[in-house]
């Protein structure tokens, strides 16, 4: 695994390419801060797209049932095994911790008739 900082000035190309190829992941999506603690957002939920819009400066996390976004955000992190995204954090203004966990999604044998 390599942790690698991806600078804010390439954020919106970063996010449309891993759009592109992340669609069908399973996402865990938790929130950590002093004020709130630890919440998990969604859990290993698919994934439908990461947009960031740099004049908004929000960075909206898309996943099946939540659209979840981070306003202002400061710092980005990725955790890579070869090309393969296996996490992400995001440290927003207030230094909330958004962090994204991915995964292959479980596949299941088909059910017996």
């Amino acid at each position: 695994m390599a942790i690698a900082t991806i600078d804010k000035p390439h954020w919106q190309e970063y996010f449309d390419r891993m759009s592109k190829l992340l669609p069908g992941k399973s996402v865990e999506l938790e929130v950590d801060a002093l004020e709130i603690g630890s919440h998990i957002e969604a859990e290993w939920v698919p994934l439908l797209g990461f947009v960031y819009d740099p004049a908004s400066d929000i960075l909206a996390i898309m996943v099946d049932g939540l659209d979840h976004m981070i306003r202002h955000p400061q710092a980005l992190y990725v955790d890579m095994l070869g090309s393969e995204l296996r996490s992400m954090e995001v440290i927003d203004a207030d230094q909330f911790r958004h962090i994204v966990k991915l995964r292959a999604p479980l596949l299941l044998p088909a059910p017996f008739s």
